[in-house]
């Protein structure tokens, strides 16, 4: 049976030791990265592991620089965080062979952590993955460019109706807080002229009231104005009941359909997948196990509920809906597996695999839904 996973594919290994024999050796960079700074340690060939200590980042681009053009052989690997991908496409325009990997506690002492000992760990890492152990590392794929740019949008406009609905709050509370109640929207038109007039409402409470509503409403305008930017990049055809934002949201927190080859491994990033506690042919399934990408589990089981709604004989949501007169505990669970097979179906559905007649989805155009303005 053949290894359908490597590491390094043999290709690969062949090409790298036709290099080494015309490079001065392999040097192997373990990068605890940071704002300011990046901890370097290193390894050459099958020598010691040495700290080459803290490094701002151009003194590090310049030493990399040097390496290569000294013929040194780099191959490199930092953990995935706040820093995000930039330092791993400026190593790739050099020429560094780097991986972005998921971030692991290191070392076998967890009350023990420096950004020295992180570093000299994923040197050692790196090594053992390099010679064919691919659990020694998981490298995380990095999104292009292009994917960044939209997936940043489309995280920008979920902190601004987060923002909007904190001033709404905060509003809200201040009025609660002097036992004056209001039905509806508070910072609504109607309700907002007929609040000034409440005898409770004093003119510090106004005043403050006043700005919470301003934000509310310019947030407000602005998320409208993002929405509608991001909905445009939906495509010409959804399934019925898929929002093109939605669908937008999806795919680019997914990083792409096509970067997927194996139904098995979209549906673990989405950690819709049980977890399993199984030995000596005896287990059972445990919760999900939650990997991935939490805003993909959410959008998936959104998208359950309202196909649930306009196509009922989808197959994924055809027992979720026989089961709506049991448990809820029970309907969660069939929501979680209805969501599961969807991923697996839209992901078939934007690679060819298979047509929406086959996976018997009612197709209909991408409709761009005006947005409700608040009266100022």
């Amino acid at each position: 049976m053949k290894k359908k996973t490597k590491a390094i594919s043999d290709s690969e290994q062949d090409q790298a030791s036709a290099r080494r024999s015309t490079s001065k050796g392999r040097v192997k960079l373990g990068l605890d990265m940071h704002y300011r700074q990046v901890t370097v340690t290193m390894q050459e060939e099958d020598g010691p592991i040495k700290a080459l200590g803290k490094m701002s980042h151009d003194g590090f681009s310049h030493w990399v620089e040097k390496k290569l053009q000294a013929g040194f052989e780099l191959y490199s690997c930092y953990e995935a965080g706040a820093s995000g991908y930039w330092l791993h496409r400026d190593l790739e325009g050099l020429g560094v062979k780097n991986l972005v990997v998921t971030p692991k506690p290191m070392g076998q002492d967890r009350h023990q952590k420096t950004d020295r000992r992180d570093s000299a760990e994923l040197v050692d890492c790196l090594d053992r993955y390099l010679r064919g152990n691919s659990k020694a590392l998981n490298p995380v794929a990095v999104p292009s460019a292009e994917v960044e740019e939209k997936r940043a949008l489309i995280r920008y406009h979920r902190q601004l109706m987060a923002d909007r609905d904190r001033c709404e709050a905060r509003g809200k509370g201040l009025l609660c807080a002097q036992g004056i109640e209001v039905r509806g929207k508070w910072w609504q038109f109607e309700n907002w002229q007929e609040l000034k007039t409440h005898p409770r409402l004093k003119g510090w409470m106004e005043a403050q009231l006043e700005g919470w509503r301003k934000k509310r409403l310019a947030l407000e305008r602005e998320q409208q104005q993002l929405r509608r930017q991001i909905e445009a990049l939906a495509p010409t055809l959804l399934p019925k009941g898929v929002g093109a934002y939605s669908a937008v949201a999806l795919e680019y927190e997914l990083k792409g359909w096509g970067r997927f080859t194996r139904a098995r491994a979209l549906s673990s990033y989405t950690g819709l997948c049980p977890g399993i506690h199984s030995s000596d042919s005896r287990g059972r399934e445990g919760r999900i196990n939650r990997c991935g990408n939490a805003a993909v589990r959410w959008n998936l089981v959104e998208m359950v509920w309202r196909l649930l709604k306009w196509q009922p004989h989808y197959e994924a949501v055809r027992q979720l809906a026989r089961s709506l007169v049991k448990s809820k505990r029970a309907r969660k669970r069939l929501a979680v597996k209805a969501a599961r097979q969807l991923a697996i179906d839209l992901w078939r559905l934007h690679t060819g695999r298979v047509t929406a007649q086959q996976l018997g989805l009612i197709m209909q155009p991408t409709a761009l839904r005006p947005s409700s303005k608040a009266r100022p």
